[in-house]
């Protein structure tokens, strides 16, 4: 997962200049920012219900960034496409822990 983000975000950037490459930086440092959270979240913190807050965010960003990423280079939006997918059954398994232990704390 982590090499297809570094190979989508070398792709792009490269492709790609000023105020859209600092978008585009911008946007994947926010997202491996909540990718890395994630995990402090629903462990560390012991709150499922704050963990799925952080990846329901992380999956927004991810299209986000998939987003930005195909206005610059199609073959490395595809690349994410795997990576989206996880997020969103991140997000979708997370929910169902939140909801089967009666909303955690």
């Amino acid at each position: 997962m982590y090499g297809s983000i570094a190979f989508a975000a070398g792709h792009a950037a490269n492709r790609t200049g000023g105020g859209e490459r600092r978008r585009l930086v911008g946007a994947l440092a926010a997202n491996l920012a909540l990718n890395a959270s994630w995990s402090w979240l629903f462990f560390t913190a012991r709150s499922p219900r704050t963990g799925l807050v952080g990846t329901a965010l992380l999956t927004l960003s991810t299209l986000d960034v998939l987003r930005v990423t195909a206005r610059v280079d199609r073959t490395a939006a595809a690349a994410l496409i795997p990576y989206a997918a996880w997020c969103a059954f991140a997000t979708t398994l997370n929910a169902d822990i939140v909801r089967r232990n009666g909303g955690c704390r």
